[in-house]
């Protein structure tokens, strides 16, 4: 393994001062929480006896009655409407029996809820989507509340799910703790020619029934959506992390690697010792961002990642991401950044191939701690595989498979990790520039401002869009209406680039895990509704997108800009489909840049 890259050490080097004060009363608080051993042992004999009352197998009451037997808690985040958490349907029996058989009791502790953001695109319930990250944390806390268990296992793929289960484990980061993913769903319809049906639909060139056709062919089976959206970074991030078994990611569900691995992520468990609050330091954190930077995954994770972090009391900022994308090559071209899929980003090499490259390169910190508790990170080059019915360490992925799927660092398929900061009169944004043509990287024309993308929809249908134009989308972030991701903006403008027209995006909402062509500055903060500068924008007003320098600016006189009131909020109860449950999230929450989260 070479020595740190210089940027990589620099940066965990200044995220390791930063975080200093809140690492260690996180630490203090972990350790105390450690020294007082299962909190079931102290329990009054009734307490105790409710703990076990429900258990159907005499052995495992016996076990538990007896008390130092470990106790293993599932968090699970399973429901058989969506595909990618459908199989958990059987997880809990089959892990019981796994935790049995390796000396331990296993209990599910509780559930989470999932929702999926395929369903609710551009929908009322879309605006629950980002809070529901928050619900999902302190489910996970409610879970573990009862204090009885030795060890944790968490049941989630998905969008908010993963990052809201991992939040919630770190506020019992005393406790070992193993992820447990499911896997993609095997390849269907390739992901490049659905985007293609999408763009003639929003042409007009194709009716309803042929679009549900296409995406009916591509979302066909239970397991994770196959592009390389916000669901499958996360399977990605939690493997870089260290919380998954390696090679754990992209099993396809229903196999018998797959459920090999399950049995093994409960086994393992049992006899672990590191508790996850430790193996989540700055290190795991810079390891997971330059994995998102190598393999071009979601910008939602620009806002997750620092509120993992920060349930950690670690301080990742935005500049740590643009800092590390400097140097961080792009080594994947998964859809939407390419025309590959998960399945064969897994057979090019999949995480062990990425793992060994960025080790050798010097771009991971190959000492992080992990589940494995062998080698740090570097274990996870050698993927657990099956040889007949046994589950052994494979050998490291030395070549890839597919170049053009997975690249080696000696020839990346570009020299940078293609995320970009944003900054300029406008406040701060993100922008993902993997997918995004050179030629369009620079975007400097005429503002069309909206409130709602329904709106944005209207005016591309009527041609009014037909020119060069940055199209402003405000009001949608997290206090305005809980930041929707705004997914059915893609096809219509991708329409108009393909046209020849000079076309951005720039928002104060999310632009989802699937973002790709068009350049989109997103998560603009202050968002508009805490009044940020967006709100002065006008129809007319030139913007140039700068990606190469890192600029978003608004060609206006000074002082007529210093002298514009903020646009109002539009009219919104905020009613409906739940949305008035979440009216203390919205009042509550942070920045965009903070994590947009509620906690701390």
């Amino acid at each position: 393994m070479m020595s740190l890259h210089p940027v990589l050490d620099a940066v965990t080097r200044r995220i390791r001062e930063r975080s200093q004060p809140t690492r260690a009363a996180y630490l203090e608080r972990l350790r105390a929480a450690a020294a007082q051993g299962p909190r079931r042992l102290a329990l009054g004999c009734a307490n105790r006896a409710h703990g076990f009352a429900g258990c159907t197998a005499a052995e495992d009451k016996a076990a538990l009655r007896g008390g130092s037997t470990p106790a293993i808690g599932i968090v699970t985040s399973y429901n058989d409407m969506l595909s990618a958490h459908q199989p958990y349907g059987d997880y809990p029996e089959r892990l019981k029996a796994a935790v049995r058989a390796a000396g331990g009791v296993a209990q599910v502790a509780g559930g989470v809820p999932a929702m999926c953001d395929g369903v609710t695109q551009g929908e009322p319930g879309m605006e629950l989507s980002l809070f529901s990250r928050e619900v999902i944390a302190m489910g996970t806390a409610v879970a573990l509340s009862h204090g009885t268990f030795d060890g944790v296992l968490c049941l989630g793929v998905c969008d908010k799910i993963v990052p809201g289960l991992l939040i919630g484990a770190l506020s019992f980061g005393h406790l070992p703790t193993v992820f447990v993913p499911a896997g993609p769903m095997p390849s269907g319809l390739p992901n490049k020619e659905k985007g293609r049906i999408r763009q003639q639909y929003a042409e007009g060139k194709l009716d309803k029934d042929a679009l549900l056709e296409a995406e009916s062919a591509s979302y066909h089976a239970p397991g994770t959506c196959t592009f390389y959206g916000t669901a499958n970074s996360n399977q990605m991030l939690v493997e870089m992390m260290g919380l998954h078994l390696p090679g754990a990611s992209f099993a396809n569900p229903g196999t018998a690697l797959r459920d090999a691995l399950t049995d093994a992520a409960a086994r393992r468990v049992v006899g672990l010792r590191t508790p996850i609050g430790e193996i989540v330091d700055e290190r795991a954190i810079v390891n997971a961002v330059v994995g998102l930077l190598a393999t071009g995954g979601s910008t939602n994770h620009t806002l997750h990642l620092p509120a993992i972090a920060a349930a950690a009391g670690v301080a990742l900022t935005w500049e740590d991401f643009a800092e590390l994308s400097a140097v961080v090559p792009l080594l994947a071209r998964v859809y939407p950044n390419g025309s590959a899929d998960v399945n064969h980003f897994e057979a090019a090499g999949g995480m062990a191939f990425l793992i060994g490259e960025l080790t050798d390169a010097g771009l991971l910190h190959g000492d992080a701690a992990t589940v494995w508790e062998e080698e740090g990170i570097t274990a996870y080059r050698r993927p657990l595989r099956l040889e007949g019915n046994d589950l052994v360490r494979g050998a490291a992925v030395g070549e890839s498979a597919n170049p053009a799927v997975l690249a080696p660092v000696s020839s990346p398929m570009a020299a940078e990790g293609g995320l970009r900061v944003l900054s300029g009169p406008l406040g701060r944004a993100v922008v993902k520039v993997s997918a995004v043509k050179p030629d369009h990287r620079v975007i400097e024309a005429p503002a069309r401002v909206f409130t709602d993308q329904e709106s944005v929809q209207a005016a591309f249908r009527r041609g009014e869009l037909h020119r060069d134009v940055v199209v402003v989308v405000r009001f949608q972030g997290p206090k305005a209406n809980g930041m929707p991701e705004l997914h059915k903006l893609t096809p219509p403008l991708g329409v108009l680039q393909d046209l020849g027209y000079r076309v951005a995006l720039v928002t104060d909402g999310r632009m989802s895990g699937a973002s790709g062509k068009v350049p989109a500055a997103i998560h603009v903060t202050p968002e508009a509704a805490a009044g940020g500068p967006l709100g002065r924008v006008r129809d007319g007003d030139v913007l140039r997108l700068d990606t190469e320098r890192g600029t978003l600016e608004v060609l206006v006189d000074d002082a007529e800009w210093t002298a514009r009131s903020l646009a109002d909020a539009p009219a919104d109860a905020g009613v409906g489909c739940g949305r008035e449950l979440f009216g203390v999230f919205r009042r509550a929450v942070g920045s965009a840049e903070a994590g947009a989260s509620v906690f701390g």
